[in-house]
């Protein structure tokens, strides 16, 4: 990481990216900074444009948000997270036997929520 000097529309729009799409993948700093291999305080300080990632860091934050790093510069706001993207997101750094788990407990709560449904 290397602090931002000045917060240029760039670094504006990119700490604003990464802040909503983080808040719709429901994930925490905390969450993103253990993915990255950082302390919490430098993914706030990215959010808040008082530190600007490398491009390595700007890499590995773009796939823990699923985007690329086009989306976290983007103008408009970085996509929204569909519900199998936050989904995703949870598997992800999990090994396979985790995911599998994983995947089959929630298969098995929506089988019985739809169950319920029916009632």
């Amino acid at each position: 990481m290397i602090a931002s000097t000045d917060s240029t529309p760039l670094v504006k729009r990119l700490s604003r990216n990464v802040a909503l799409r983080r808040k719709s993948m429901a994930f925490t700093q905390a969450q993103i900074a253990e993915a990255l291999g950082v302390d919490t305080e430098t993914v706030s300080r990215v959010e808040r444009g008082k530190h600007v990632p490398s491009l390595a860091t700007l890499e590995r934050l773009a796939g823990v948000l699923q985007l690329g790093v086009s989306d976290l510069l983007a103008e408009s706001d970085a996509a929204p997270a569909s519900d199998l993207a936050r989904i995703g997101g949870w598997l992800e750094g999990l090994d396979q036997a985790d995911r599998s788990f994983l995947l089959d407990q929630l298969r098995r709560h929506a089988a019985y929520l739809r169950s319920r449904q029916g009632e």
